[in-house]
């Protein structure tokens, strides 16, 4: 057999995608469980302690994450995050929990 009957070698495969810059499709991503992770202990306890249904604002951009999912339960606790994008899973659970 020659190199030219061999199929894939020559010509022109598949869609093009013309000056593709792969930042804008850069999404990290983090589930609802490991939200407290990115609150330090100490702000974690004094959150458990207060009873007026006040908060903490996470905010998940500055950590690194752009994105929440829903993959697994969310802790009974209340939520307030700052994201650039939620699934609707985790949305969900959130405003189920009070956040």
């Amino acid at each position: 057999t020659s190199i030219s009957t061999i199929p894939g070698i020559f010509g022109k495969i598949g869609m093009r995608f013309i000056h593709k810059k792969k930042n804008p499709f850069h999404c990290p991503e983090i589930n609802v469980d490991k939200i407290w992770s990115l609150v330090s202990d100490q702000t974690r306890e004094n959150y458990a302690k207060k009873t007026d249904g006040k908060a903490p604002v996470i905010d998940c951009v500055r950590a690194g994450y752009f994105k929440v999912l829903g993959r697994v339960s969310c802790r009974s606790s209340l939520l307030s995050l700052k994201p650039k994008f939620f699934s609707s899973e985790a949305e969900r659970k959130i405003k189920k929990v009070g956040g």
